[in-house]
């Protein structure tokens, strides 16, 4: 069975349900046939990650809405209103919400469309350029699991970038490594009370919070947090380096020569790579510190280590391990591998393979962060272009601004492809 729409968006996240939004807010008309499709059966913000204490590292004002149009309806703020929380987050004086709130808030926006529709718990899994007799790209064959099929003029990509597995890992049994995004799923997962050896790798703010997870979640049990830097690093950022996040900087970035924009983000990688925010560093700290207090032993932090082996053997894993210092080579053994080794510096594998469909030896995205073709049918990327559009393309600060971009030109898109034809004679 094929199903048409005229505007796919493929992923229920944040990026997706801020350009239904927009869609609804800026063309009704294509709402009417638009589509947003996701795998999970429910709408949540980093599902792996909803834990219960876990704040958003961005300001509620850089919701789905707010930069792009303050009154809108589907604002944090109206969020908070409509669900009788908003005298309580005011006193709370705070700009960071639970991401337990953020998640609520997107199933609250998705909920309130009115035109825009959602298809979940059924996964993409490819997608194929649909070519006229002239081999003209008219449209977009999505396949789903289910084995039905939706056609499309404009396809959106908001799908995130796919979990990085270091390569020492992959050999490993599917159930003998966690990676965050699926780290609270797998643990529930795990048998009560069970006494678990667990080798943490990763020196990132996910690593962070499940180091802090996995005492309440797999108390009594053995932790080694193995990171290759000297010691954890805090996030650089500061109200300067906040203002590269700014919406309004997309523009001098795009515009900026190949050099200049490999220099800015080697600058900024400091601020969302590999690093800690303060807060959770100086809680992990005491953490520590208390262990050692009371004489915990259980976990531990190994800086300065390369895992450079992998292997299960016996009933459990075993880790080599280089010390980065003396070169010296030691083992560690445990049961399970948890990553917070963040995710594929690659286009998405759904991407990659409609890349492949259409003959690209590269994949570039035009300024409203559309797939550079020349063709009837567009396709628009979003959250994967940092080398492009900067280092926010991928986090919250942009999407508001970006789905009315992408929304504008599709507009203009749609109005160009229904203009006649205009032929000037030969003289």
């Amino acid at each position: 069975m094929i199903r048409e729409v005229e505007l796919l968006a493929i992923g229920a996240g944040p990026s997706s349900l801020g350009l239904a939004v927009a869609v609804e807010e800026l063309a009704p008309d294509l709402a009417d046939s638009t589509l947003v499709v996701d795998r999970a059966e429910e709408i949540q913000w980093q599902q792996g990650m909803l834990l219960p204490w876990a704040k958003s590292q961005v300001s509620f004002l850089k919701d789905l809405v707010t930069p792009r149009d303050p009154c809108s309806r589907f604002s944090f703020l109206n969020f908070l209103r409509a669900t009788g929380r908003l005298d309580e987050f005011v006193t709370m004086g705070t700009s960071l919400p639970y991401r337990l709130e953020i998640s609520e808030y997107l199933r609250w926006v998705a909920n309130g469309l009115t035109r825009v529709r959602t298809l979940l718990g059924n996964a993409c899994v490819s997608v194929e350029p649909q070519r006229d007799r002239q081999q003209a790209v008219t449209g977009w064959l999505t396949r789903l699991a289910d084995g039905s099929a939706i056609a499309s003029r404009y396809l959106v990509f908001g799908v995130g970038r796919d979990p990085h597995i270091p390569g020492v890992f992959r050999d490993l049994p599917a159930d003998r490594v966690v990676h965050s995004t699926a780290y609270r799923q797998r643990i529930a997962q795990l048998p009560k009370g069970r006494r678990v050896r667990v080798a943490l790798v990763g020196g990132s703010q996910s690593a962070a919070e499940m180091f802090r997870a996995l005492r309440e979640d797999l108390p009594d049990s053995e932790i080694d947090w193995l990171i290759r830097s000297v010691a954890l690093n805090s996030d650089e950022s500061s109200k300067f380096t906040n203002e590269l996040y700014y919406p309004s900087f997309v523009d001098e970035f795009h515009a900026a020569e190949p050099g200049a924009r490999e220099q800015i983000l080697r600058e900024m990688r400091g601020t969302n790579y590999s690093c800690v925010t303060p807060p959770m560093l100086e809680s992990i700290y005491a953490d520590l510190y208390l262990d050692r207090l009371h004489g915990r032993d259980g976990r531990r932090l190994i800086t300065m280590v390369d895992v450079t082996a992998a292997r299960e053997t016996g009933g459990e894993v075993v880790l080599d391990l280089t010390d980065r210092r003396t070169g010296v080579d030691t083992r560690l053994r445990c049961d399970l591998v948890v990553l917070g080794t963040g995710f594929d510096s690659r286009m998405p594998k759904l991407v990659r393979g409609l890349a492949g469909s259409l003959g690209l030896d590269r994949i570039s995205v035009t300024r409203q962060y559309r797939l550079d073709l020349d063709e009837p049918a567009a396709c628009y990327l979003q959250g994967v272009n940092e080398d492009t559009h900067g280092i926010a393309d991928s986090l919250l600060s942009v999407l508001a601004r970006r789905a009315e971009e992408i929304t504008l030109d599709i507009i203009e898109h749609r109005a160009l492809m229904r203009r006649p034809a205009t032929y000037t004679a030969a003289s």
